[in-house]
Order: C-alpha cells, then sequence, then structure tokens
C-alpha cells in the first residue's frame, strides 16, 4: 500500500509554548466528513474531528518543539523538527508525506501551499496539531493563569502583551520572540 501521510503544524506564531505538529495516514475505507483546515473550523468542530481522527486514521503522531528548541534553533527549524517527529511516531511506514506549506522535511517529502486547505491527510493534521497544542496551553494556563493561555493560547493578542508587560515574560514564553526579548532587557 502507497500510504499518503499528511502533516502540519500549529503554533509557530504564540508568544509562548511549544510548537506542535501532528502527521496523519488516512484510512480510505474510513472516510471522515468535514475535514478542513482547523483554523476554518470551529473548536468544538476541531475537537469532534480529532477524536474521528484519532479513531479512523490507519495512523497517526503527533510530535512538538520546546520553548528552548524554539529559543535555539529559531520556529521554523523547531516546526519541522516537529514535524519529523510527527512522522517518526507513526505505526504505519508512509509511501508519500505530504507538507502543509512551502518547506520540506529532511526526510523525503513534497511541501504544498495551502495543503491543509486542499489535501484531507493534511487537513486531518492540521486539526490533530491545533488541538494538541490547544489542550496543552490550557495545562499551562493552570500553572500561569495570569496570562490567560486559555483564552488567546499564547498568541500575542492585547491582553496577553499587557499580562507580560505586568507579570514579566514566564518560563513558557519564547525568549527569542520580540515583544518577550524586548521585557528581557
Amino acid at each position: 500500500m502507497n500510504a499518503v501521510c499528511g502533516v502540519d503544524e500549529a503554533g509557530r506564531g504564540p508568544l509562548a509554548g511549544p510548537v506542535y505538529a501532528a502527521a496523519v495516514i488516512l484510512d480510505p475505507s474510513k472516510p471522515i466528513r468535514g475535514l478542513a483546515d482547523s483554523k476554518k473550523l470551529s473548536e468544538r468542530k476541531r475537537n469532534e474531528l480529532a477524536v474521528q481522527i484519532r479513531c479512523n486514521a490507519l495512523s497517526w503522531g503527533i510530535g512538538t518543539a520546546s520553548v528552548d528548541e524554539i529559543d535555539s534553533i529559531n520556529i521554523l527549524k523547531a516546526s519541522l523538527l516537529a514535524m519529523e517527529r510527527a512522522v517518526a511516531g507513526l505505526s504505519v511506514i508512509p509511501g508519500e508525506i505530504l507538507v502543509d506549506g512551502i518547506h520540506c522535511l529532511s526526510i523525503p517529502s513534497r511541501a504544498i501551499v495551502d495543503g491543509d486547505s486542499l489535501v484531507p491527510e493534511i487537513s486531518a493534521a492540521s486539526i490533530l496539531a491545533k488541538t494538541a497544542r490547544d489542550a496543552f496551553m490550557l495545562e499551562l494556563h493552570r500553572d500561569f493563569p495570569e496570562f490567560g493561555f486559555d483564552r488567546h493560547k499564547g498568541y500575542p493578542t492585547s491582553s496577553h502583551l499587557e499580562a507580560l508587560k505586568i507579570h514579566g515574560p514566564s518560563p513558557v514564553h519564547r525568549k527569542s520572540f520580540s515583544p518577550v526579548k524586548a521585557l528581557l532587557r
């Protein structure tokens, strides 16, 4: 079988938390209706689809890159590292790896611009990466409630930037990102 694996990431833009990636090989005999770019779905729909993907995909994997890795190697390289970790977590060896965006992995793969809207496997990966990262950010909210991670998931909203000014960066903030770096001087 020439299994197609879709790969996508979530969390490149936030000021806090790890970047997440997912790799998904769908089962053609168990189609999942409603797959789309995770950013175009409601939170409720994403969560419903994530359960279906986990139950019905031939294989799926989640990979992350930590805040320290992001600060050390940069967000693009950390995103690609998380993607490769997601692929490494698959229980089925893919015949082809399709990656959302313009960058390929260090393993044979093909980049597809807007792949999360065009390729069901990448849409599924987009959904798993986003829901996994969001769940982790809710855990971080319990440790750092003053930042409001439950609302903005670490993205640079006005309330997050205000909390950063008041409380200063936490250990889960990305020190290499400009709004955080500016507060460390």
